[in-house]
């Protein structure tokens, strides 16, 4: 199952988080701290919690400023329900209920999920009974009588009256078989189940993803009561002691191993987890190479009162640096390898179980190094995204994808009387909250700009996104043309910019200028070329694609491929019969809307986010744009 969609509501400082789409690979929130992004995993996670020490709180996590009011108004808090989640049925889903039910009795291909803060949960999803009851039947071999009688059955309340009054009246050993028969396909059905909602309700449970929570307080401590642990209650323990029994797992939680006075066999069995952990936190650490992880299980004997002994064993952790020949305790070591140590040996216990699982990581890797944070997104995209959906929360800019920007939700407080908000929508209010995605841009920028040898350089962020989307749709279609690979498109923040760019590095880079056509700041262009800035043959116009004068990189797009990225964005209905005059698009849709200007970015924002379902409708002239424009472009590298 695919977590599609999910929405808190009156948790900590979330009044309504409003529907938060999620990704089915990583969704990054993005946030200042105290925005609500970790109330919002918590909220998550607390649908379904992997670990047995998790519930909601009404005094812990409502908000406290509106506690007392809500209950003074007759609300009973504890049946609020605080967080819901769609999940999508996916086809290997379907098949295990249609292998119970039959096929065509769940009909909805997505169902939700709730929690109250007192714990019941509820499934809301729809089911064909009949169909069921159908088949139920179809699949038994009855008596032609018994079978005629059942295909009038609708419910399986109305299948059990026709089986009893058959069985009642039945007057030979042949006849109570079949109603035998028919009662035993019912159970194997429904089994116990109140009714058939009651059973599908119980097999989609069974199917449900758990998540998985991590954050700094799971972390492995240096030594901790092996004993005390392994005889503990689950749901007594804290999160890092479940982190600790993770790790043990991995070595065979029993005595046989763990508490066995032997002590070469218990260390051996250490060991080799630990090489394990090490070497797979190794592939993902550059930082350091030469580190690894030394555990070890002492055992002491303690004197109690009235004359007792007990036998106290400790597991201890350190980490043994070959570059400095030391070894030091894990808690004392840098914390960037402690959380990414902690975190594979907890994740350890769900990697290779069937049970299925969502992976939410509250600021994962922040007392990373910039390139150690790089390294761990690596670890996400090529060891968890495969197989997991992940959730993380970052105030860090270089925890986000420039290129994957549509993974991106933007967490905001406003605030008592609207709460902390989601949005996968960059128009906030809030300067700071934008601070890691503009950040994470301007990193990714100036990469390209010392990188790269060969720069298609743009106005804007719209004209990238438009470039770039098409062409990465293109670049899949045999035979058709896209940006050389050699590009790295660059985006300078408008037209009035590109002149000031190429003085400054036209001469230590190579260049290629795409502008929209008329610009004020084509003669500058011109200007810089003549100087030897950069050839004339690579300042390219849109209307050099299109064969006209004025064009806009909007125009590359069919008046009704455009309208409707513009409709989508703005919630408008224009249509190409509205607009009048021969200017580029853009200006004869400001003037129908009587404004100056919109927004160009949000057209662009519609296509970047909904690439998969609009590509494939761009009409075939839109296409054939595009394919000119890139031509024109591939043609100019290498030129002098």
């Amino acid at each position: 199952m695919k977590l599609v969609e999910a929405q808190a509501r009156k948790f900590r400082n979330i009044l309504d988080s409003t529907p938060v789409k999620v990704q089915p690979d990583v969704t990054c929130l993005v946030g200042k701290n105290e925005s609500g992004k970790t109330a919002f995993l918590k909220c998550l996670y607390l649908l379904n919690p992997a670990r047995p020490n998790a519930g909601f709180s009404v005094p812990d996590q409502y908000p406290a400023w509106l506690e007392k009011k809500d209950r003074q108004r007759g609300e009973i808090l504890e049946q609020f329900t605080p967080i819901s989640a769609t999940f999508l049925v996916e086809k290997e889903d379907r098949e295990a209920i249609e292998k119970k039910f039959g096929a065509g009795v769940l009909t909805s291909s997505t169902f939700t999920v709730t929690r109250r803060y007192e714990g019941g949960r509820t499934f809301n999803f729809t089911t064909d009974e009949k169909t069921a009851v159908g088949n139920t039947v179809s699949g038994t071999s009855l008596r032609a009588d018994l079978q005629a009688e059942a295909a009038k059955a609708q419910t399986f309340g109305a299948l059990n009256e026709v089986v009893a009054a058959f069985e009642k009246r039945a007057e030979d050993v042949e006849a109570v078989q079949a109603a035998g028969a028919l009662k035993a396909r019912i159970a194997a059905t429904i089994g116990g189940k109140k009714n058939l909602d009651y059973a599908v309700l119980t097999a989609l449970d069974e199917r449900l993803p758990k998540f998985f929570y991590y954050s700094d307080y799971s972390n492995l401590p240096y030594t901790v009561n092996i004993r005390e642990l392994l005889q503990a209650e689950p749901e007594t323990l804290n999160d890092e002691q479940i982190t600790v029994l993770s790790l043990l797992r991995m070595a065979g939680a029993d005595d046989d191993y763990l508490l066995n006075t032997d002590y070469e066999r218990r260390k051996r069995e250490l060991e080799n987890v630990a090489n394990s952990l090490t070497d797979d936190v190794l592939k993902y650490w550059t930082q350091n190479p030469e580190l690894r992880v030394m555990p070890d299980i002492t055992q002491k004997t303690e004197s109690l009162p009235k004359g007792e002994h007990a036998v106290v064993d400790e597991l201890k952790i350190r980490i043994w640096d070959e570059r400095h020949s030391l070894s030091l305790p894990f808690d004392e070591h840098s914390t960037g390898f402690q959380w990414f140590f902690s975190f594979l040996a907890a994740f350890s216990e769900y990697e290779f179980k069937q049970t299925p699982v969502i992976i939410l990581l509250d600021e994962p890797a922040l007392g990373l190094h910039a390139r150690a944070q790089a390294d761990f997104l690596r670890f996400i995209e090529e060891r968890l995204a495969p197989r997991f959906q992940v959730i993380y929360t970052t105030h860090s800019p270089f925890m986000i994808q420039p290129g994957k920007l549509d993974r991106v939700r933007v967490v905001e407080d406003r605030g008592k009387t609207e709460g902390s908000r989601i949005s996968k929508d960059v128009f906030t209010v809030d300067r700071d909250t934008l601070f890691p995605l503009q950040g994470a841009l301007g990193y990714d920028l100036a990469q390209h700009l010392f990188i790269s040898p060969n720069n298609l350089v743009v106005e804007g962020t719209s004209d990238y996104v438009f470039l770039v989307t098409v062409s990465d749709f293109l670049k899949a279609q045999s035979g058709r043309v896209s940006l050389d690979e050699r590009w790295s498109v660059i985006p300078v923040g408008g037209a009035d910019m590109i002149p000031t760019f190429v003085a400054l590095l036209g001469q230590h880079l190579e260049i290629t200028v795409v502008i929209d056509a008329q610009k004020a700041g084509h003669q500058r262009l011109s200007n810089l070329a003549a100087a030897g800035y950069l050839s004339e043959k690579r300042i390219l116009t849109v209307g050099q694609a299109l064969g006209r004068k004025l064009a806009d990189i909007e125009d590359l797009f069919t008046e009704d491929d455009y309208l409707m990225l513009f409709n989508r964005a703005f919630g408008k209905k224009v249509k190409a019969g509205d607009l009048s005059g021969k200017e580029p698009i853009v200006t004869r849709i400001a003037r129908d809307q009587g404004v100056d200007r919109f927004d160009h970015g949000r057209p662009a924002d519609v296509l970047l986010r909904n690439r998969d379902e609009l590509l494939p409708k761009l009409a075939v002239a839109t296409i054939q744009n595009f394919e000119k424009l890139f031509t024109l472009a591939n043609d100019t590298l290498g030129t002098k």
